[in-house]
């Protein structure tokens, strides 16, 4: 894995100003902030594809003014990948530490592991578990002694179902060492409002997209999933200036069978019909 994969430092990120969030979870999370002043701790954040949960692992760490670094699971095919790697520098063969024993070893950091249940070989995670667990050290000839600083904190992501390709389930000894919470849709209201404030869709356009996407989540069987991420998307287009057909058409990322499906659906139960107007143009400087 190389470093393109890492980010290049740890950072605080900035604070989304329209993020919202039930009360249990952030409930858990202040208890989380006030355990992490004493030990390290794990939460693991569970919900369907584009619900929010990488966007709240950053406002977390916003919130309370800590570094954030982020690990793509996804990308590890060896153990100890996070670590490092041997690389030929001036002809000799060198270890070449990567950000993640940097990130463990800063006070207060919080560590992203995205999509923790995607590694590409499934012994990837082995020396997450010293890590993780309450000794929170874990030697390596290269590096020595890593241990984990003060304030901590590790959250991991995962998109969980037969539906995700190339996931796993997780270990259940790896499982047992994380706090669990579980994101879902955002209510209809927030979700209104949300649209608003983050596209600048006018209030009878975020009803629109609403009504769309509730029908769109309502009809299974038209295996066209709408995350929250989606929904932004189709606002952002609308607002762009774009008809709701071309709004679906360019995010649902569906083919063409199933894009006529979804209007027919719509045009059915929410009385919309809007005809594609197909025409070719040069595309040109002039």
């Amino acid at each position: 894995m190389k470093n393109s994969g890492l980010l290049d430092s740890v950072h605080v990120p900035a604070a989304d100003p329209y993020y919202y969030l039930n009360t249990e979870t952030l409930s858990l999370l202040n208890r989380i902030h006030r355990i992490s002043q004493k030990h390290p701790v794990n939460v693991l954040v569970v919900g369907k594809q584009g619900c929010g949960k990488s966007s709240l692992v950053r406002q977390y760490a916003a919130v309370h003014h800590l570094p954030l670094a982020t690990f793509q699971i996804g990308l590890l095919s060896e153990p100890g990948q996070l670590f490092g790697e041997y690389a030929l520098e001036n002809g000799e063969t060198r270890y070449k530490q990567f950000l993640f024993p940097q990130a463990l070893q800063t006070p207060g950091c919080v560590i992203h592991l995205e999509e923790i249940n995607r590694p590409e070989h499934p012994k990837a995670l082995n020396m997450l578990f010293s890590i993780l667990s309450d000794d929170r050290q874990v030697w390596m000839d290269e590096l020595g002694l890593l241990k984990v600083a003060d304030g901590v904190v590790f959250f991991a992501t995962l998109n969980e179902g037969d539906e995700f390709v190339g996931t796993e389930l997780l270990d259940p000894a790896l499982r047992d060492r994380f706090y669990v919470t579980s994101m879902d849709f955002l209510p209809n209201d927030v979700e209104r409002e949300v649209l608003q404030k983050k596209t600048g869709v006018t209030t009878a356009q975020a009803e629109e997209i609403i009504g769309v996407v509730n029908s769109l989540r309502a009809s299974p069987e038209l295996g066209v999933e709408v995350s929250t991420r989606k929904a932004l998307m189709i606002g952002e287009m609308i607002a762009a200036g774009g008809s709701l057909r071309e709004a679906i058409a360019a995010s649902l990322q569906t083919d063409r069978e199933t894009l006529e499906s979804v209007l027919l659906s719509l045009h059915v139960e929410l009385g919309k019909t809007e005809r594609g107007t197909t025409e070719y143009v040069l595309f040109t400087p002039r």
